[in-house]
């Protein structure tokens, strides 16, 4: 009871992503830049599939989605990270860090979902593109929606309490910018097999369940593209495919290492830039990656950037 007591009445200590030296400033910089414009370029995503009726269609409806969860976890982590660097310390309270582990394992759970499942809608629309209506009606959307949610939730209602009740007798020092599951586990002193048996099986639902529909629908893609005669088929089926497929690697690849290595695997280093790299940069470049390989998003934004630039000059008539 004592133990219990002590670790949630104490603090943990991040030591944060930034280093003392000169480069941190340039660091600090680079991803407070990120940050934002990865808030701009999924908000802006989210606004031109909305507005636009061209972009009304299954396939931008589950994109809408990827952006709002790419903004959601991304603010859980980066700005209390930079808050942290302006400041010069990282404390972070039990309660707070048991709020960003829960919210984190939730959405980027649910991301793991949606982008494997959004590989079943790449799949209908090149192997059964006149079923497409039928098989990618509004019901199956928002199906597929609730299953990514679903997925995320249960990810976070199974790990959140396992791992916020491990006693953290050893340190509250968290070599870490934020609290990641592995990071945690090597905080905890006692017993820790029940909990990398849970661990291990939410890994594969989150990365071997939705990866093995990535394989299986792209499988079948590559199949249907290899049998097509038309050289334009071909080409238009490997651009409808490719920012999925550039999206899924990024993504999976980091988690992948965070989750699924042996611990032997891992050092704090390496720990923090493959972190970094599916929390911070995927949120950015996931908009980035759908809209310049995107010809329907271009235009749509090409349409809103003149409608404001008609609106603009005729306000300045005025």
């Amino acid at each position: 009871m004592d133990g219990e007591n002590r670790t949630l009445s104490s603090d943990f200590t991040l030591m944060g992503f930034f280093s003392n030296g000169k480069a941190s400033s340039l660091l600090f910089s680079i991803i407070c830049g990120i940050f934002f414009l990865a808030i701009i370029a999924n908000s802006v995503m989210i606004y031109l599939i909305h507005i636009d009726p061209q972009l009304h269609t299954p396939m931008y409806f589950l994109l809408s989605h990827l952006s709002l969860i790419d903004m959601m976890y991304i603010s859980t982590i980066v700005p209390k990270m930079l808050a942290d660097h302006l400041v010069g310390k990282g404390t972070i309270s039990f309660i707070a860090c048991t709020a960003q582990f829960f919210l984190y394992m939730g959405f980027v759970g649910a991301e793991f979902f949606l982008l494997g499942l959004m590989a079943y809608d790449r799949y209908v629309a090149i192997c059964n593109p006149l079923r497409y209506p039928v098989l990618m009606s509004r019901q199956v959307c928002w199906m597929i929606l609730a299953s990514s949610w679903f997925g995320g939730a249960l990810d976070s209602f199974l790990l959140t309490p396992i791992t916020m009740s491990l006693p953290f007798c050893a340190s509250h020092k968290i070599n870490h910018f934020f609290c990641e599951a592995p990071t945690m586990l090597r905080l905890a002193c006692g017993d820790k097999v029940t909990y990398e048996m849970v661990m291990y099986i939410c890994c594969v639902m989150m990365l071997l369940i939705p990866f093995s529909v990535v394989i299986a629908s792209y499988s079948q893609i590559l199949i249907t593209v290899h049998q097509m005669k038309s050289a334009e088929g071909k080409k238009k089926a490997f651009a409808t495919c490719s920012s999925h497929i550039m999206v899924v690697t990024l993504f999976y690849g980091a988690a992948w290492y965070t989750y699924m290595l042996p611990q032997s695997f891992h050092t704090p280093v390496k720990d923090k830039i493959f972190s970094a790299f599916y929390t911070i940069l995927t949120p950015f470049l996931n908009p980035v990656i759908y809209s310049l390989r995107n010809k329907d998003v271009i235009e749509s934004l090409k349409k809103i950037l003149v409608r404001c630039e008609g609106a603009c000059g005729m306000t300045g008539e005025f």
